[in-house]
């Protein structure tokens, strides 16, 4: 019997909007995975102590726990670099939560909400000058909203709903944060100007990801679903169309280096051009690490520090953007 005999296992949840399914590609992918299982099909005979014949270091027998376990190693996002704060810290607490919530079946919107009633609440306590305990909130409103996608992939609840709902809370806690920063600080107009660096950076940050992994652009489709029509349609009028300008602009700068060139040159630039560094850069600029920042400033007692911090960070993509174009004239000149 050769003993490295296994299968893989999928198990394929309910696709929303399955008739567009080659449009969402990587997001089937991303389901799949997140439901893959190694199950080992022998019965473990024991011998030699408890010893089973077909243990190997890659191969053990399947329980509930080890199962879930691999579950939740899956249902980390597949980013091509992560952001330090989440790696280090708000990912594996978030992991601890998501293995607290998913035996209880508690629905990944639930999560969402959560994350955004916490980040609300941290915005009225900096209103009121409680600083400290904005910071905390903000601490807390980033744990949660690492853990509710991660929670969504690991259950096998990935939706549409969530994804919109998720990114749509987010910028309403930012809003709520930023107007409360322009408040205390006195400085309205500098905390309209941080806000909207901010949404530049994070919108630069997500796209630039995406075509590093060649995701195609975000296609929006009509939904049985009057919520998420709604949610559908604010996604349309308010990121969409900065997701076609960095778009845009990314491929109108790397067409203009790639003039006339093709073949084996062409591939090589192109590959340069959508370098690791830069999206490994901008990952680090992530809202996580934004509220993290903010939080710094808010338990130090200067939260005007972080409005000059967040308007330093819209500073950075430009000159990334110079560097990958460099990389690439650099690859047509070899």
């Amino acid at each position: 019997m050769n003993r490295d005999v296994r299968v893989m296992v999928l198990g394929l949840g309910e696709l929303a909007h399955a008739v567009h399914e080659r449009e969402r590609l990587a997001e089937v992918l991303e389901r799949e995975r997140s439901l893959e299982r190694t199950v080992d099909l022998a019965p473990a005979i024991r011998i030699d102590h408890g010893r089973s014949i077909y243990d190997r270091a890659q191969t053990m027998t399947v329980t509930t726990e080890n199962a879930l376990s691999g579950t939740l190693e899956r249902s980390v996002r597949d980013r091509p670099a992560r952001e330090l704060a989440v790696a280090t810290f708000f990912g594996p607490f978030a992991g601890l939560l998501v293995r607290a919530l998913a035996p209880l079946r508690v629905p990944p919107p639930a999560v969402v909400l959560a994350n955004m009633a916490a980040g609300l609440a941290g915005a009225l306590a900096l209103a009121r000058g409680e600083l400290v305990l904005a910071a905390l909130l903000l601490q807390l409103k980033t744990l949660l909203d690492n853990a509710d996608g991660e929670l969504a992939r690991a259950s096998g609840r990935v939706t549409l709903f969530g994804r919109y709902l998720d990114t749509e809370a987010d910028l309403v806690v930012n809003a709520a944060l930023f107007a409360a920063l322009g408040f205390v600080t006195g400085e309205p107009w500098l905390a309209l100007a941080a806000f909207l660096a901010v949404m530049f950076v994070l919108s630069i940050d997500f796209n630039v990801a995406q075509l590093y992994r060649g995701v195609p652009a975000e296609i929006l489709r009509p939904s049985g679903s009057s919520i998420e029509r709604a949610l559908e349609g604010a996604y349309g009028i308010v990121f969409a169309p900065q997701d076609r300008l960095v778009r845009a602009v990314s491929a109108r700068r790397l067409e203009g280096i790639l003039a006339g060139k093709d073949g084996e040159r062409r591939r090589v630039a192109t590959d340069a051009y959508h370098d690791r560094l830069t999206v490994a850069v901008l990952a680090n600029l992530g809202l996580s690490t934004q509220l993290v920042a903010l939080g710094v400033c808010l338990a130090i007692g200067f939260p005007s520090a972080y409005l000059w911090l967040a308007l330093g960070c819209a500073a950075l993509p430009p000159f990334l953007q110079l560097r990958r174009e460099r990389l690439a004239r650099r690859e047509l000149a070899r």
